[in-house]
């Protein structure tokens, strides 16, 4: 597994379908590829419009041994400013 490649794989995936990544917080090998944690800032012009602070989505990826998504799934989503909570 080389991090730069899936680094890239995922930062042009959220781009194109979602939104440009704000952190990639974990990257792990698994058999069949490697699943990933991926942070959004969501609705940026929205939030911003309303003076609201920007909401953060935290996502789990898979990506296969190729380096594609194969799934992703929004396991929370805060303000931005909010702190963190470990999640199991």
């Amino acid at each position: 597994m080389k991090i730069k490649e899936v680094m890239n794989a995922l930062n042009d995936f959220f781009t194109e379908h979602i939104a440009p990544p704000h952190k990639i917080t974990s990257i792990e090998p698994t058999e069949e590829g490697c699943k990933a944690i991926v942070e959004v800032i969501e609705e940026r012009e929205y939030m911003r419009k309303y003076a609201k602070d920007e909401m953060l989505g935290v996502y789990d990826v898979t990506l296969d041994s190729e380096y594609d998504v194969t799934s992703y799934t929004r396991k929370s989503l805060r303000p931005r400013s909010a702190m963190m909570q470990e999640q199991e």
